[in-house]
């Protein structure tokens, strides 16, 4: 194996995590840019010498200016550039397709199956790859008084996102797990942003006790160890949130939709509680907070059933589809 320097085009939040660790596991030395400027790529690029960059997401540096910076610095220095569109399928009219007209990367993963013949068809070089977790950051530990709950969720609110995109799955989802329990009475706590603003979508305002703010990414497995169900809210039907694979990775009991996409990865009952609708969602929450043994038996199930979705494995799949195309040897 040929051991490459690797620099994510990253301020070092989200995506310092996760597939940078997977890169590590395999050998490869793996360094995020921090807040991009040209001063600063130019001499990283100078010093480092990378043998590949990576650019993940919808990140604060993601602006056109950044994006022509660095399809010309890729250029110059002769360093394949890769981007992974993890903002598919809503977002690629309005944001992906722009970006790869600016940035054109070497080649092109997507966490949408059916966006790769989107990308191909605008003749850029595309695969899928989905998102994963990594044992460094989500990992099962003791519960911490602080987090523990009946319910939890993490994640951000979106209304805005909610508004424009009235078809989006995700109102289903809120409607189908959050909007019942929340009806019933349930105390859920609810970390990430803008919940506060979430009343038309949920039919009630959130208590405030309830809203915990944003959390630190490396710190989301507390709550995923702590609380006795997550709720995980999902966005499209025929692909699982990232949160899907770090809570259940986090060793969490995940309650969730049932769509064709958790199906395919969980059997309810077993890995996680599948629910269809909001009266399922409090049949499920009512059976799974009276009994512990069976909430453990899935939790442990759970985590068997992800295990294979590891950012290791990830990254090795990357390095073989760059490999295959010629792009690294």
């Amino acid at each position: 194996m040929v051991v490459m320097k690797i620099l994510f085009l990253e301020r070092g939040k989200l995506w310092a995590y996760g597939l940078p660790d997977g890169l590590r596991d395999l050998g490869h030395e793996v360094r995020t840019s921090g807040p991009i400027t040209r001063q600063s790529l130019s001499a990283l690029l100078t010093l480092y010498k990378p043998d590949l960059l990576i650019s993940v997401g919808w990140g604060l540096d993601h602006t056109p200016k950044n994006e022509r910076m660095m399809r010309e610095f890729a250029t110059t220095f002769k360093i394949p550039l890769i981007y992974w569109s993890t903002e598919d399928p809503n977002f690629t009219k309005v944001f992906t397709l722009p970006l790869l007209s600016r940035m054109k990367p070497d080649f092109v993963f997507t966490i949408s199956p059916k966006t790769v013949d989107v990308f191909r068809k605008q003749g850029y070089a595309a695969a899928h790859m989905d998102f994963g977790f990594h044992p460094n950051v989500h990992r099962r530990l003791k519960p911490i008084r602080k987090y523990t709950a009946d319910f939890a969720v993490v994640a951000n609110a979106y209304p805005d996102v909610l508004q424009k995109y009235p078809n989006l799955y995700r109102r289903t989802s809120l409607n189908t797990l959050i909007k019942p329990l929340l009806k019933s009475g349930a105390k859920i706590d609810f970390y990430g942003r803008n919940w506060a603003h979430m009343k038309p979508y949920l039919g009630k305002e959130i208590p405030k006790k309830y809203l915990k703010g944003p959390i630190p990414y490396k710190d989301t497995n507390k709550v995923y160890s702590s609380a006795k169900i997550i709720l995980g809210l999902q966005n499209y039907t025929d692909m699982v949130t990232q949160r899907t694979y770090e809570a259940i990775g986090s060793g969490g009991f995940l309650l969730t939709n049932s769509t064709p996409a958790t199906r395919q990865l969980l059997k309810s009952g077993r890995d996680a509680a599948l629910s269809s609708s909001p009266a399922e969602t409090l049949k499920l929450a009512r059976y799974y907070l009276k009994n512990a043994y069976a909430r453990e038996q899935v939790r442990r199930s759970g985590r068997q059933a992800v295990s294979k979705h590891n950012y290791t494995n990830r990254a090795r799949y990357m390095l073989s589809i760059l490999k295959k195309h010629g792009l690294i040897k």
